[in-house]
């Protein structure tokens, strides 16, 4: 049985973008760009860009001529002309740097976090960074910037993980410290071991080799024990306990799989994929177990609520959402997942979009 030790149970309001439909975008055999939008394949830019990354509901890209340009909405906007030298996309967020100066595109906003950062970790919906102006570390989180620690030593970012809208850290006196939904929760005040971070949920081993697991505001015991190995998840952890039982914790309780050390286990967002000992290759999501393979398979790609690789039937197999899709057995030149869409290319620049068992 769990055992809380309190703390502030936080309801959590879910924002429409948590639901909106996933981007791909990919170069046509004319060398245009194209953005597959919600179901339209439209046409962005003529030329292919230098480099692109992709969000779940915004590409950032520098195009042939090196202007940083945003698709976001339905539209292109471009940001600045040559100046942007680094960025990353997320569920929610862009950052990117014009040489030192660090910036956030937020929903159609634009925002200059500080004119010179050096040290930064990006989440889907937080931004943690450095500001070398006012040197303290902040958190950029719904619109708003929150210093976290007025002085840290360099030292601090080796002990720094964010997630999607979390962020946990151990602080200049050896503290351990949660940000989440834009406050910072003391959460212990001798030095852990290890932790990991998911969304709304942090695993960690306390000064008492306690294993606990804060998630969605409130803290368990899980066990009185380290475990072995453990990775937390989009709301789960999965791990590996002390006397060697394989267990996922998930929507506030402990779930035992079995006695044995996955020789295989992966986790990502809401999946957990792991073999099991007569070599089947699983997927918990949810709640649910759902068998995919007697082998283990090579390539499998893991992102949200997906699954995806290719069978040795030569079949691009993708888990999604519960459901079990063969997309196709032709003969590919690559593919790729982004979130839970699949982008495949059939022949020279000839692509396919799977979402949701729809082919486009």
């Amino acid at each position: 049985m769990l055992r809380s030790t309190g703390g502030l149970i936080i309801c959590l309001l879910l924002s429409l973008n948590t639901t909106a439909q996933p981007l791909a975008a990919y170069v046509d055999l004319q060398n245009e760009v194209m953005v597959w939008d919600r179901g339209i394949i439209r046409k962005v830019d003529y030329l292919p860009p230098n480099s692109m990354k992709i969000g779940r509901i915004a590409i950032p890209y520098i195009d042939n001529s090196n202007s940083f340009k945003i698709f976001y909405g339905g539209g292109v906007k471009t940001l600045n002309a040559g100046f942007t030298n680094l960025y990353y996309a997320s569920d929610d967020l862009i950052m990117f740097l014009n040489a030192k100066s660090l910036n956030v595109f937020d929903r159609g906003t634009i925002k200059n976090l500080t004119g010179i950062c050096n040290q930064y970790a990006l989440g889907d919906s937080v931004l943690m960074y450095l500001d070398g102006i006012h040197n303290d570390y902040r958190v950029y989180y719904n619109g708003t910037s929150t210093v976290i620690e007025s002085f840290i030593p360099d030292s601090i970012l080796s002990a720094v993980k964010v997630s999607d809208n979390i962020v946990a850290y151990k602080n200049f006196a050896n503290q351990f410290r949660i940000f989440y939904h834009g406050r910072i929760i003391a959460q212990e005040d001798f030095a852990i071991s290890s932790f990991d971070v998911g969304r709304n949920t942090v695993a960690y081993v306390d000064a008492n080799r306690q294993f606990k697991i804060f998630h969605n505001g409130q803290t368990f015991v899980v066990d009185d024990y380290p475990p072995q190995t453990f990775t937390a998840g989009d709301n789960l952890v999965a791990y590996v306990s002390n006397d060697g039982y394989f267990k996922i914790f998930y929507e506030d309780s402990v779930r035992v799989l079995g006695f044995f050390n996955p020789t295989y286990l992966s986790v990502s967002d809401n999946i957990v994929g792991y073999r099991d000992p007569s070599g089947y290759f699983k997927v918990f999501y949810k709640g649910d177990i759902t068998d995919m393979e007697t082998y283990l398979p090579t390539g499998i790609v893991m992102q949200y609520n997906s699954v995806a690789y290719i069978n040795s039937a030569n079949t691009l197999r993708l888990f999604t959402e519960g459901e079990v899709y063969d997309v196709t057995n032709a003969d590919l030149q690559n593919w790729e997942l982004h979130y839970d869409v699949i982008k495949y290319q059939i022949g020279q620049n000839i692509y396919k979009i799977f979402y949701k068992g729809t082919e486009y």
